[in-house]
């Protein structure tokens, strides 16, 4: 039982030492970027780079999970996320950077699908939500400081990637306390072809689980990628941005919790709709509140409350829809939405401050929450209740 937990602690500050990592590197180069005068589009893409990369590996990652098992994976990937921090400040370039960004996110790819495949395949059902939601959690805690690390690039350019570099070093280092373990095999093929095979499988049965996590991709990564820009315009310093960003982290960190027990209560489905329509509602206000920072910070803060939790609420729903053997290519399909979302996000968001003034840029949030909202009111339960039977 202590292997048990100490296994489980050990893997949730491991993703929050990722998501330290990516908090800082979206908004860093944001506004590095911005100083320098590159295009708000162009910023965008660039930051595009990190979900591109976990978009890449994606279906390469279930056949070296099932051959090696969990810990192998996990130590690729920290190495990797280490080597790609430790090298940014040798070369400031737009493409050199895409390309370590790109690097970043398949080495972040490995280390978030041998997490929570690891959790979701030992977690019990009564606990599942729980266990997800305080992995999520240490995310977004990790997510939350980022962006203070950030606001070091006004003293030395170089600090912020030099320290999260040396934090991850620490993660990979914690690695080698794990004993390593593979997932269930309840079946014959660990081939590329085979994973494809399974990925159609676990699309059909849980296709409504990934749309949470393409959302909340696409708000992160907009929020972070984006927003630094549009604040920046806007006539607002690096210390605003840098405390306005952790507000939605707080947000979500506050309730991450708390709705991932309410989602073992009372259904996954019920309250994943209830969140975005909040959510749209949330965002919808903080567009005509945009000049105010505190209105903004109370925005972001509820809007963290509120929508926070739909990437792990959405690993959870996915994990309720298919049994155990389909778990690792669940996992991957929640990955590949998610950095389709994060990809798109920065890249929509760029033009959107480009081409359109007012409230547009949260205005894009609202209208992308109620698309999800009603795709999940259009999964009636009565295919829920044979999806489930099936899997």
């Amino acid at each position: 039982m202590k292997h048990l937990q100490l296994r489980f602690w050990i893997l949730v500050c491991i993703v929050a030492i990722s998501g330290l990592s990516q908090g800082m590197l979206m908004p860093l180069i944001a506004i590095i970027f911005e100083n320098d005068g590159v295009d708000s589009s162009l910023n965008g893409l660039n930051a595009s780079g990190l979900y591109i990369g976990i978009l890449l590996a994606s279906p390469l990652m279930e056949a070296p999970l099932r051959r090696f098992g969990y810990r192998p994976l996990l130590i690729a990937g920290a190495g990797t996320v280490v080597i790609a921090f430790a090298l940014f400040p040798v070369w400031k370039s737009f493409w050199f950077w895409f390309i370590l960004r790109l690097i970043i996110g398949i080495g972040d790819n490995m280390l978030h699908f041998s997490t929570q495949t690891w959790i979701t395949s030992f977690s019990p059902l009564h606990k599942r939500g729980r266990n997800i939601a305080i992995y999520g959690l240490f995310f977004s805690l990790g997510f939350a400081v980022g962006p203070l690390l950030a606001g070091l690039v006004q003293y030395n350019e170089a600090l912020p990637f030099i320290l999260s570099s040396g934090v991850t070093l620490i993660a990979w280092l914690a690695i080698f306390l794990l004993k390593n373990e593979k997932p269930e095999q309840l079946i014959q093929t660990t081939s590329i072809m085979g994973t494809f095979g399974r990925f159609k499988q676990v699309f059909a049965y849980a296709w409504v689980a990934f749309l949470p996590p393409l959302g909340y991709g696409f708000l992160e990564a907009s929020l972070n990628g984006n927003f630094p820009v549009y604040a920046l315009r806007r006539g607002l310093d690096i210390d605003a941005v840098s405390l306005l960003l952790p507000a939605f982290a707080i947000g979500s960190i506050i309730f991450q919790i708390p709705l991932g027990v309410l989602s073992d209560r009372f259904g996954r489905r019920k309250l994943l709709m209830a969140i975005m329509l909040g959510g749209a509602f949330i965002f919808f206000i903080a567009g005509n509140v945009q000049e105010s920072i505190l209105g903004l910070s109370l925005c972001f803060l509820t809007a963290g409350m509120i929508v926070g939790s739909t990437y792990s609420l959405g690993i959870s729903y996915m994990a309720d829809l298919l049994s155990a053997d389909l778990l690792p290519a669940g996992n991957i399909m929640c990955s590949v939405f998610f950095s389709f979302g994060s990809m798109i996000g920065p890249f929509i968001g760029g033009n959107v401050i480009k081409h359109f003034s007012g409230g547009s840029f949260f205005f894009m949030f609202t209208i992308m929450l109620i698309f999800i909202c009603g795709a999940l009111a259009m999964f009636r339960q009565k295919q829920h209740r044979s999806q489930k039977s099936a899997a």
